[in-house]
C-alpha cells in the first residue's frame, strides 16, 4: 500500500520536522514534499522505503538532549546542519551576540552571514575529507563579518562534526578564543 500524503504530513509533524528538512533527508526539494503531502505527486517505491525508514525510527531523545545542552551551554556555541548550515540550536551566550531574535535565524541557513575565512575553510572541507569522516573537528581563525544582524567577531572557532539520530550530520560551532 502506498504511503499517503496525509500520513507523510502527520509523521513529519509528529517529529516537529519542517518540509525543508525532510526534503534534505530525501535529496529532493521542499516543493516535492509539499506535492506529496497534497497528493499531487506520487511517491516512488524507493522514496516510500526511505520515508518509512525515517519515520520508523523513534523520536530521538538524544537529539532533544543535544539541543538542550547547546541551549543551556555557558559557551558561545551553536549547532547547524552540516550540509545546509541550517541553524538547529544556539546557546544564550551565542544569541547575545546577535541583533535579531533567535526566531529570525532558527531553522534557516546561516552561511550567508559567514566571514571570508569561514567561506574559504568551508570550500576546503572536501579536500580535507571532512564529509568522509577523515577529520571530525577543525579549529580556524576567522575575521569579523561586518554584518549588523548576525555579527561574527574575529577569533578562533572550533567546528565539530556529529551525527543526529536520523543519520544526518550536524556541526557544533564553538568560539574558543
Amino acid at each position: 500500500m502506498p504511503i499517503s500524503g496525509a500520513a507523510i504530513r502527520r509523521m513529519r509533524q509528529l517529529r516537529n520536522m519542517k518540509q525543508e528538512h525532510l526534503a534534505e533527508l530525501l535529496a529532493v526539494n521542499q516543493a516535492t514534499v509539499s506535492r506529496w503531502e497534497r497528493g499531487i505527486l506520487p511517491v516512488t517505491v524507493a522514496q516510500a522505503m526511505r520515508l518509512e525508514s525515517i519515520f520508523a525510527s523513534p523520536l530521538s531523545s538524544a537529539d532533544a538532549a543535544l539541543k538542550r545542552l547547546v541551549e543551556h551551554s555557558l559557551s558561545k556555541v551553536h549547532l547547524i546542519c552540516d550540509r545546509t548550515h541550517r541553524l538547529l540550536a544556539a546557546s544564550s551566550a551565542r544569541q547575545s551576540e546577535w541583533r535579531l531574535p533567535l526566531s529570525d535565524f532558527l531553522d534557516r541557513p546561516l552561511f550567508s552571514y559567514a566571514s571570508q575565512e569561514i567561506v574559504k575553510t568551508e570550500g576546503e572541507l572536501v579536500g580535507l575529507g571532512w564529509h568522509e569522516g577523515q577529520i571530525n573537528s577543525l579549529t580556524l581563525e576567522t575575521g569579523a563579518n561586518g554584518n549588523p544582524h548576525l555579527p561574527i567577531a574575529a577569533g578562533r572557532v572550533l567546528w565539530e562534526r556529529i551525527f543526529l539520530a536520523d543519520g544526518s550530520a550536524a556541526r557544533l560551532v564553538t568560539t574558543v578564543g
